[in-house]
């Protein structure tokens, strides 16, 4: 296995549905744009509520993904 190297990015996502699902979310927009992405730690969790009811949830995640090695 080679040596890697990480690089964090910080994300919050959002749902109507799920706590899970907000961490889904964050990930799959991130996957359009960034490559290599291997963990995510859950660094906050927030929800607004209505009327006695949560009906959003947030939770923000750092995400690391590993470096495209260069050849040269």
């Amino acid at each position: 296995m080679a040596d890697h190297v990480y690089k964090h990015i910080r994300l919050t996502g959002s749902s109507t549905a799920s706590v899970e699902e907000a961490i889904q979310n964050a990930i799959d927009r991130a996957s359009e744009s960034v490559e290599n992405l291997r963990w995510f730690e859950v660094k906050e969790t927030r929800g607004h509520i209505e009327d006695g009811e949560v009906k959003h949830f947030q939770v923000t995640i750092e995400v690391g993904f590993t470096l495209e090695e260069t050849v040269g």
